[in-house]
This record gives C-alpha cells, sequence and structure tokens, in this order.
C-alpha cells in the first residue's frame, strides 16, 4: 500500500507541474511572440527612418517616469524594484524578492522605446521577465507553496528564453542554470521543459514566427592542432565578456551615482551619449540588435572593431537605465569578434563567428550547459566537440564576473581562483556549514 500511495503521489505533482508549466508555456510563447513580432517591426521603422535616434534621450525620460512612478512594488515590507529587471528575477528564485505581475508589461513597453528609438539591446532579458511575470500570476492564482513559487518562477524563465531563441531544450535547462554558479535544482526539470516546449511551440507552429537563422559553412576536421586554436580563441572571447560586463555594471554604478539613482535622468543622458557616438560613427548599424551585421559576420568581412563599438554602445544603453535583452547584443560581440580573429587564425570564417557568438555569451551569462545545448541547436549539432571545449575554457576564464550580480555562486569555477576569490570562497563554506548546521 506505501508502495501504491507514494506512485498517487508521484503522479499527482507530475500531473501538477506538466499542467503549470503547460499553463506558463502557453502564456509567455504568445506574450513573446507579440514581443518579437512588435521588436522586428519597430526595428524596421527606425532603420527606415534614421531621425527617430533623436529622441532616445526623451524616450530615456518616459522610461525612466515609468519605472520611478510604477517600477516600484512592496511584498511584505520588502521593495521589489522591477528596474533591477534579470536580477529581481533571479532573487525570486532564491526567495529573497517577489516579482510584480505589471514587471512584464513593464519591460515590454520599455524594450520596444528603447528598440524605436535606436538603443542598442535584444529582447531575452523581456521575455525572461514576463516569464517571471506570469509565473508570479499562476502563483497567485493557484495559491502555491512558497517552494513551489521558485520553482515556477525558473519555468517561466525556461519558457521566455526558449520561445526567444527556438530554442526548446536550452530553455529548459536555462531556467535551472541562470540563477547560481555551482548548482542546479533538478526538481525543477519537468516543469522548466514543459513550459519551455509549449512557450517554443506557441511561437513557432502556433503563431508562425520564424527565427533567424545562422549557418555554419564549413567545420575543420578534428585535430589537435584545431583544438588548441580553439581554446586560444575561447580564452580571447571570454576575456571580451569580461570586458563587457565590468564596463556595464561600471557605468551603471556611475550613473546611479551621479544622478542619485534618478531613473529619468540617467537614461536622458545616457540617450545623449548614444545619439552623439551613433553621429561619431556616422551609422546606424550598433544601433538596435544589430542583425544585418550579426549574420553578415557569417559570410563576409565586418569592420575590424565592429565587437568594440557594439560594446560599448550596449554598455552606455543598458548600464544608463534602458532595458531589453543582452543576448542578442552578445552574440553581435562574439560573432563580429570572431569574424575579425579570422584574418589571424586559420580557421573557416563561419566557424570562427559561430564559436565567438557561443563563447560570449556563456562567458557573460555563466550558464555552460545552456550555452552548449543553445550551439547544438542553432547550429543543427556541428562542431559539438569544439562548442563543448569553447563553453568549458569560456566559462573557467571568465571568472566571477557576469550579466547578473544576483546569481549566487555555490561552488567556484575553479580551484585555479582560490588566491583571486578567497574570501568569496571562504563565504561559500561559510554558507554550507550554516546550512548544515540548521
Amino acid at each position: 500500500m506505501d508502495i501504491i500511495q507514494k506512485y498517487k503521489n508521484f503522479f499527482s505533482v507530475l500531473g501538477k507541474w506538466v499542467i503549470l508549466g503547460s499553463l506558463i508555456g502557453i502564456v509567455v510563447g504568445s506574450t513573446t511572440t507579440f514581443l518579437l513580432e512588435t521588436n522586428d517591426y519597430l526595428g524596421e521603422v527606425r532603420e527606415k527612418n534614421g531621425w527617430l535616434i533623436g529622441l532616445l534621450p526623451l524616450g530615456g525620460i518616459l522610461l525612466g517616469y515609468i519605472y520611478m512612478n510604477y517600477g516600484k512594488v512592496f511584498f511584505n515590507n520588502t521593495l521589489n524594484d522591477t528596474a533591477k529587471l534579470n536580477n529581481l528575477v533571479i532573487d525570486t528564485v532564491h526567495g529573497k524578492k517577489k516579482v510584480p505581475m505589471r514587471m512584464g508589461p513593464i519591460v515590454y513597453f520599455g524594450t520596444f522605446l528603447t528598440v524605436f528609438f535606436g538603443g542598442s539591446t535584444g529582447r531575452e532579458g523581456a521575455a525572461v521577465q514576463m516569464g517571471g511575470s506570469v509565473a508570479e500570476a499562476v502563483n497567485r492564482l493557484f495559491k502555491v507553496k512558497i517552494i513551489d513559487t521558485k520553482i515556477l518562477t525558473m519555468s517561466g524563465i525556461s519558457a521566455g528564453f526558449g520561445a526567444a531563441f527556438g530554442a526548446p531544450i536550452t530553455g529548459a535547462v536555462f531556467g535551472m542554470e541562470m540563477a547560481a554558479l555551482g548548482k542546479m535544482k533538478f526538481e525543477a526539470f519537468v516543469p522548466c521543459l514543459v513550459a519551455s516546449f509549449v512557450g517554443h511551440f506557441m511561437t513557432t507552429a502556433a503563431l508562425g514566427h520564424k527565427h533567424e537563422e545562422f549557418i555554419i559553412q564549413s567545420i575543420p576536421e578534428l585535430s589537435f592542432i584545431t583544438f588548441t586554436k580553439v581554446i586560444i580563441v575561447s580564452v580571447i572571447f571570454s576575456l571580451l565578456s569580461i570586458l563587457y560586463c565590468q564596463l556595464r555594471h561600471g557605468i551603471q554604478t556611475f550613473s546611479e551615482k551621479l544622478f542619485n539613482k534618478n531613473h529619468m535622468k540617467r537614461a536622458f543622458f545616457g540617450g545623449i551619449i548614444i545619439v552623439a557616438l551613433t553621429l561619431i560613427i556616422g551609422s546606424q548599424d550598433y544601433n538596435g540588435r544589430g542583425l544585418q551585421m550579426l549574420e553578415q559576420s557569417f559570410t563576409e568581412d565586418v569592420p575590424p572593431f565592429a565587437f568594440l563599438i557594439k560594446l560599448i554602445f550596449t554598455a552606455v544603453t543598458l548600464g544608463t537605465g534602458f532595458v531589453g535583452g543582452e543576448a542578442i547584443p552578445l552574440f553581435f560581440m562574439g560573432a563580429t569578434l570572431g569574424n575579425t580573429l579570422h584574418t589571424f587564425i586559420d580557421l573557416p570564417i563561419s566557424f570562427l563567428a559561430a564559436l565567438g557568438l557561443i563563447a560570449v555569451f556563456c562567458g557573460a551569462a555563466n550558464t555552460p550547459i545552456a550555452a552548449f545545448l543553445l550551439a547544438m541547436e542553432i547550429f543543427d549539432g556541428k562542431g559539438l566537440e569544439y562548442f563543448f571545449i569553447a563553453c568549458l575554457v569560456s566559462y573557467i576564464f571568465s571568472g566571477h564576473h557576469g550579466l547578473w550580480p544576483s546569481q549566487q555562486i555555490y561552488e567556484p569555477k575553479s580551484r585555479l581562483y582560490d588566491i583571486a576569490n578567497a574570501e568569496t570562497i571562504k563565504n561559500v563554506e561559510q554558507k554550507k556549514k550554516s546550512k548544515n548546521q540548521i
């Protein structure tokens, strides 16, 4: 009888997660499709009307006003600021905060503003945050337990990422891997998997959105020399991810201090800087998502410093309070740097661009498993061995830097960081001891 009861409980829990995961996937997949289609349309309008970039500072004022007046919500005497973006979602996974339901609509509108007026940003950030908002709505509707709330939030992350990139397997793992280094909550696997696949199905099969395609023209044969080259370029890609993260966080810290955390002033002056940089460069190739040059980097030469220009544009845009995703800009930086390295390293141009796309994202997001799976999904499984090495190397050499300060370090990436991160590791060990004592 005990065995029968255990199986009943098992299938009861399994059924619950399949239903809730499906519900989250349907809603997030539908809203993500709206995000993707609207972003594409607004991006095309801006490209045809170059003068719109001049309105970016005014868009910054409007965006700042919305976040300052409608983006802050108190739960149990705890401030939950939607301007914290993905960091707030991660804090919710750790049980420290709660994602307000209004976060999704606000970040969607903010992303549309940023894209329409020419800020350098992506889209997965908005999809992930909408996923967190939908998860909170499901949580309130069904009044789930506190522990289950964290799992629902991870499912929302998975649905958003899987739907945004047409990569359901990656999305399932990304939801579990995003919140922490050295730890994955595998009990969330079923709802994350279901939410990601249902979200992907809604975006593609049900609503007909077509994702961008990046094609590797040729893969070098397996050899010791090629693996050595892959390791070298992967270290370079990891350094680029560190540079971006440090500059982006540095600009954010400086601008918050300079304008006393006034979001309107920060975004206004950030918009002025982007307009000035655009005039100096004399091109709008680095505004918006930059998909045209990203795709071009797989087939022909692009400007040698395109990766650095995009890095600066994105760091200023997001560091001064504009919103959106960072994955597409990171893809751009990595692919164009790979394109530039083709001049010095004898490897196929599309292969180097693909390596850079994945490795820079991996080093910045600190999600090596998800990054490897992303490579397998968007490149049809080509170069499996090389992408595995690239993700591993980039993840290790990027150190404990990253896009989201809220990511918790449960285990150091490598004992190579024992000296450089002695204090961090000591804190990790103290947390473990405290948990064991409890």
